[in-house]
């Protein structure tokens, strides 16, 4: 092999590849930064629902790949490159910051125009889709220009595009790393989201500036003498079909790596509970490997190697390594036992070793892979072109990256999972990488052909080795997590995976998992803790006739309420929920079933958004407030959209889920600041709201507690178990922050303040 470096021209200030490489590691970090806050902002819009949340996912994305594309073609013709990033990023911040004020004039647009929308899936994805890719096609289109308009200004005057490619690449995905963890784990929670907003446009503001001065100090760039030059002697001598190929190899790459990515994090959030940190952790884990694997392709591409067996090679990796990606996770309790101890002697809270322990040992070793493979085809697809073409087709290769992205993304949620399974979908996305191997391997069969047969043929052993000892995700954590219960039952949906168990034993019950976490189950004490939150408020409403229920769950809370005869709307997220609750029909008095339920399967909190409909009763299941999303149900704006939705006189019940004291007493002040007739029930979880005070008529509630032996609270019972009211509850909670949309800190809860005891009502 020979190095093919060559020395730097000495027009190119000594100082402009550092300053390009701090300027893209920042307008990497506000990039995620805004891709979070994005995502957390139209989620309230369109709701959580996994087809709301993709097609917001696919119009930024598309943005992005718009973007890239456009300025590909003009960065070629621009004489100020570094200016013109400059001026785009100054656009980004602009445009980005207004997006949560034109969000607000959407909302109320969106709730007039709904009710007159198709109601198919299909059709609504598509408008949502249209929507978010019009509410964000600024700044994400901008965004997408950065890396032409930054290749073109750092690879013009330098013979080592295929190095600066990687390391440009490396740098910026850095960028994002930074950007993903500081909304994780410090900006959402200790700032919220609007000032993360500011603090994101004032980076890209500055980050503009300073390219805008930094490119007017350099040279114009003359378009006709770029021209004859080559910015770099090709790495490979490959031919027009080739370079074709491999642009089409990065457009199936694009689809596998965000393919893999949904299906990682479907399956590891069984692993480590779906929390917002282990969502940020997996993220960042998924862009470490990119960023590390980027960084070691840069040096490796000033050496003159035959390139296209050596990314047919990688190429074979990927697919053998993702295959088998999930027998790793026999490895992560290993793993996460080594990491736990250094994690403490750094000064990072062990929590969090076993999440970062976990999604390392799955995901590291593909995404380092492609990491590599992205600057190796880069440079391949440009070639030997000239500099101001680089830019061209930089933005042609990176647009269709994103196109395959795009679709990886929504064919892995709405098919793949749903129809195949995790399994069968991880061989088949893993295929697609061996299939771009040998066809890479095979296109230099002319040249190289005994190499080339060699390097096919390991890509399809790889594949069929790995695909034949690749295990069921599903079954590990079963096996690790379940030793003493039996299957009973299991559904990949599109949204959530729900098993049934059966535990066996003394006490033997049937439990039902919602990604790994358990939901319900049919002991009569846990049958009971659901039944109260659904009867207790339908009891002591004077005369109900409506009520809404939010989650399902084994159905035991809104089998409690609609066990009493009145009008009942049941919102679940899920259809698997739905589907798995059909195993507990002996505790949830067979509610999908009776004619006075109302099932839809819909985001809940999108649903009150959406309805007009009063309702006399609004209760929830038990939903886990730490919970990723979870916080959208306990925020103080959520309470506003219930109380809007009572009726005059109607009751809002509200299970306080908080596990310290500080998160109990943050849940039930932020209550209490809509519900100002607050009182609290049973054993200090029940939070009953009302906007005006309440009498118990006896004989009413005794008439509907009638024939109800699952509910055995007596009016006498009622009395003992009834522990303050609205006064004692404001004494308690004291002063503090609420729980808010802006600053939903029950998600973070690592930011809150630890060791202060459990949750619970002390008066």
């Amino acid at each position: 092999m020979t190095d093919t470096t060559t020395s730097t021209d000495s027009r190119s200030p000594r100082w402009l590849l550092p300053l390009l490489l701090t300027l893209f590691f920042g307008s990497g970090a506000c990039a995620l930064v805004y891709q979070v806050m994005w995502l957390r902002m139209l989620a309230l819009v369109f709701g959580v629902t996994v087809y709301a949340a993709s097609t917001v996912l696919a119009g930024f994305m598309a943005g992005l790949g718009a973007g890239s594309w456009l300025a590909g073609r003009l960065a070629a013709r621009l004489p100020k490159p570094l200016a013109a990033f400059g001026i785009a990023e100054v656009l980004v911040g602009v445009t980005a910051f207004s997006t949560p004020f034109l969000l607000d004039g959407l909302t109320g647009l969106w709730i007039s125009v709904h009710p007159m929308l198709p109601s198919s899936v299909v059709a609504l994805t598509a408008i949502r889709f249209v929507v978010a890719f019009l509410l964000l096609i600024v700044p994400t289109s901008l965004m997408g220009a950065t890396l032409p308009l930054v290749i073109k200004s750092a690879v013009t005057r330098d013979a080592r595009i295929g190095s600066r490619i990687g390391l440009l690449y490396a740098i910026n995905t850095t960028g994002a790393i930074a950007g993903a963890l500081s909304a994780g784990f410090y900006f959402i929670s200790e700032l919220g989201v609007m000032q993360s907003f500011e603090i994101a446009a004032a980076t890209n503001i500055l980050i503009g500036l300073i390219a805008i001065v930094a490119g007017h100090a350099i040279p114009a760039q003359q378009p006709g003498a770029e021209a004859a030059e080559a910015a770099a002697a090709p790495i490979a001598d490959t031919t027009r079909g080739q370079r074709q190929l491999i642009l089409w190899a990065f457009f199936v790459s694009g689809f596998l790596s965000l393919a893999l990515e949904i299906i990682w994090f479907r399956v590891l959030v069984v692993f480590l509970r779906p929390t917002a940190y282990a969502f940020t952790i997996m993220l960042a884990c998924v862009l470490a490997g990119i960023a590390l694997g980027s960084g070691l392709a840069s040096p490796l591409l000033r050496w003159r190697l035959p390139w296209v067996h050596v990314l047919a090679g990688i190429q074979a990796l990927i697919g053998c390594s993702a295959v088998v990606s999930f027998n790793l996770l026999t490895q992560a309790q290993a793993a996460s036992d080594a990491a736990t101890p250094l994690f403490e002697r750094i000064g990072v809270n062990p929590y969090l070793a076993p999440l970062a322990a976990s999604s390392l040992v799955a995901m590291l070793p593909t995404t380092l892979l492609l990491g590599v493979a992205f600057p190796i085809g880069l440079t391949l697809w440009i070639g030997g072109a000239s500099a101001q073409d680089a830019s061209r087709r930089t933005g042609m290769f990176y647009s269709l990256n994103v196109l395959g992205a795009i679709l990886g993304s929504v064919f892995a949620g709405f098919v793949l999972l749903p129809w195949l399974g995790t399994r069968p979908s991880l061989i088949l996305v893993s295929a697609l990488a061996s299939l771009s191997a040998v066809l890479l391997a095979l296109s230099e069969r002319r040249r190289h052909a005994g190499m080339s047969i060699g390097i096919a043929a390991t890509a399809v052993l790889l594949l069929a080795v790995g695909g034949a000892i690749a295990v069921d995700p599903f079954d590990v954590a079963f096996e690790r997590f379940h030793p003493n219960e039996t299957l009973v039952w299991r559904e990949e949906g599109a949204q959530t995976t729900v098993a049934v168990h059966t535990r066996r034993g003394s006490q033997p019950m049937r439990v039902m998992y919602l990604d790994g976490n358990h939901q319900a189950n049919d002991s009569p004490g846990t049958a009971f803790v659901h039944h109260r939150i659904g009867a207790l408020p339908v009891m002591l409403h004077p005369n109900p006739k409506t009520a809404l229920v939010i989650g399902l769950g084994g159905g035991a809370t809104p089998g409690a309420v609609a066990r009493m005869g009145i009008d009942t709307d049941v919102v679940e997220l899920s259809q698997a929920v739905v589907d798995g609750s059909e195993f507990f029909k002996h505790i949830n008095f067979d509610l999908l079933t009776r004619p006075n339920v109302h099932l839809h399967v819909d985001d809940g909190r999108n649903f009150m958004l959406m309805s007009r409909k009063k309702y006399d009763v609004v209760t929830a299941d038990i939903i886990l407030p730490r919970h990723a999303g979870a916080g959208s149900l306990y925020s103080k704006e959520y309470y506003e959209l219930v109380r809007s939705r009572l009726a005059p006189g109607g009751l809002a019940m509200q299970w306080n889920g908080g596990d310290t004291a500080t998160e109990y007493k943050l849940l039930m002040r932020t209550f209490l600041s809509v519900f100002p007739y607050t009182t609290l029930w049973g054993d200090g979880s029940l939070m009953l709201g009302s906007m005006e005070p309440f009498t118990l008529s006896r004989s009413a509630y005794e008439a509907r507690r009638t024939g109800f032996e699952q509910f055995p609270w007596d009016v006498a019972t009622l009395r003992r178990i009834f522990l303050a009211g609205p006064a004692e509850m404001r004494e308690f909670a004291g002063d503090g922050p609420l729980l808010t949309d802006d600053k939903p800190m029950i998600e973070y809860f690592l930011s809150l303040p630890l060791n202060d005891g459990d949750g619970g009502y002390k008066g």
